[in-house]
């Protein structure tokens, strides 16, 4: 066999091996590890909860600090939305508003989410300002573009502009509430009182949600099927 072959037939097992590696790494992550094991009374965390999903009583209760403007924000995104759905009998989540002073767009997409809340579509509103994000970021105009969204999930076009207003106290009260537990970035998430800055892995994330839960129940539990 010649040595052009052999080096070619050495690069291709090479491959195989970091593949399987990798995968191997994969199937073994660890949960995240939280900032510090100080634990945050998930009452005062979940009181009077204005944008929760999924069960109040699951084992799991994750709340969220995010700005819809953050980057790393729409990054989580599509992880927690995938994770929801996959452990209805597992996760109660909430998500909480703490739009930087950084981000320009932040306080108008945090109300323009809360007064979408008031006609019954906050979830509507807050999928589609971060699946736009890139489109509203940078706009020096994102109001009209907001209300494009606004009509697009069926909102009362003039109830929503009315309430924007309206709904300024609910926005500090959730920016007021973390800062008392040392929110200074987003997204920050509290799983079960516990504190977890930045993007965490969707992975790391089921595993811990699955120990969560075998040890509030005693006995594992299946995630539940993705919704359609």
């Amino acid at each position: 066999m010649g040595g052009e072959k052999k080096f070619i037939i050495g690069i291709g097992v090479l491959t195989v091996i970091i593949v399987v590696a990798g995968a191997m790494l994969l199937g073994k992550q660890k949960p995240p590890e939280a900032q510090n094991t100080d634990k945050i009374d998930e009452a005062l965390l979940l009181k009077d909860p204005k944008n929760g999903i999924g069960d109040p009583n699951a084992p799991v209760q994750i709340v969220e600090f995010g700005d819809y403007q953050c980057p790393a924000c729409e990054a989580a995104y599509p992880i927690m939305k995938d994770l929801v759905s996959k452990n209805q009998n597992k996760v109660y989540f909430v998500f909480r508003n703490f739009p930087l002073s950084v981000h320009p767009n932040s306080q108008i997409t945090s109300k323009a989410a809360e007064a979408a809340a008031l006609q019954g579509k906050f979830w509507e509103m807050h999928d589609i300002l971060y699946e736009k994000q890139k489109e509203w970021a940078t706009s020096q105009n994102p109001k009209d573009l907001i209300d494009g969204y606004a009509k697009s999930i069926g909102l009362d076009i003039d109830k929503f502009n009315g309430d924007l207003d309206k709904v300024t106290g609910q926005v500090n009260s959730d920016y007021d509430l973390g800062n008392k537990y040392g929110v200074n970035s987003t997204p920050t998430f509290f799983i079960n009182g516990i504190k977890y800055p930045g993007v965490q892995q969707e992975g790391q994330l089921q595993q811990l949600i699955d120990q969560l839960s075998q040890d509030k129940t005693g006995s594992p539990q299946s995630a539940s099927p993705s919704a359609k």
